[in-house]
């Protein structure tokens, strides 16, 4: 019979592990089971046995249970930021990311927002008006620094994971947009995401102005009109979702759906899965949605 897991040590763990190589499927699949019912905490000793294992076969098991492990682990935390407020849009970002870096720390991608704020603090002026505190902020994030859209791979993975855009400069609407709120917002200034089918704008919004910005385009700036004319276009309804802020809980849901369009667009239904439970785990009444 199998200990327990507090009395199961590393000898009798790697000795679990070697059970993956069994020719009876029955046998492994009880050991897969086994070995994920024992938590993240295996994971460590499961990568050292992938690097010493000599077996192709067992190491594709191994990787799976690990990533079965990791995977775990996130719909945990998503829940956790979800259920404590969803307040701080960076620990969002970071947590979708590590669905492909598990490993990703994010001390250093807090430390590259701030100092792409640090860059745009040196450059702006507070008592100016907000239409030309954003220029500024423009001129910053696109010309200084050179951040910009991804239009020739509008589909790549990378482009949804906020340490791959902040490393290439490179991204699609939702990240793009995201890196520039969060840096807008560090400067004190009333900006915010707005969720538009198909799209993604931020919003300049105080008691006595609001303006959009279309971060995709180099930070282009319009009015309510522009998008009226984009609704009708797409034969929607005006609502107000479209035109007023957003919460952080859907911009991370837009940002998974961008995810499922990928995988959709590569044959990877296993992540597609994946995708949808992590959806689901932000859904309001967190009850599973068909997104098929």
């Amino acid at each position: 019979m199998l200990m327990n897991q507090k009395e199961l040590t590393e000898n009798e763990m790697k000795a679990l592990i070697s059970l993956l190589g069994d020719s009876d499927p029955e046998v492994v699949y009880h050991v897969e089971n086994r070995i994920v019912s024992l938590g993240g905490a295996v994971i460590p000793i499961l990568e050292k046995e992938w690097e010493q294992s000599f077996d192709p076969s067992s190491q594709k098991r191994i990787e799976e249970i690990i990533h079965s492990l990791q995977f775990s682990r996130l719909l945990d935390k998503i829940r956790v930021w979800k259920q404590s407020g969803a307040e701080d849009l960076l620990e969002g970002l970071w947590l979708i990311a590590t669905y492909q870096y598990p490993d990703l720390d994010f001390n250093k991608i807090k430390e590259q927002i701030q100092q792409i704020f640090y860059e745009a603090w040196l450059e702006f002026k507070p008592d100016i008006q907000p239409k030309e505190q954003i220029r500024i902020l423009n001129t910053v994030i696109f010309n200084k620094l050179r951040f910009g859209s991804d239009e020739k791979h509008i589909l790549s993975i990378g482009n949804c994971m906020i340490n791959v855009v902040l490393e290439s400069k490179r991204g699609n609407a939702i990240t793009l947009s995201c890196i520039y709120l969060l840096v807008a917002q560090k400067m004190r200034l009333p900006v915010y995401g707005v969720d538009l089918p198909e799209h993604f704008v931020l919003t300049y919004k105080d008691e006595q102005t609001q303006f959009y910005i279309n971060v995709f385009y180099k930070g282009i700036l319009f009015t309510k009109n522009e998008i009226d004319l984009y609704l009708t276009r797409l034969n929607l309804d005006a609502s107000e979702k479209y035109y007023e802020p957003c919460s952080h809980v859907a911009i991370i849901r837009g940002l998974l759906r961008n995810m499922m369009l990928t995988f959709e667009n590569t044959g990877e239904t296993d992540r597609q899965k994946e995708v949808r439970e992590l959806m689901n785990a932000l859904s309001e009444d967190e009850s599973p949605e068909n997104l098929s």
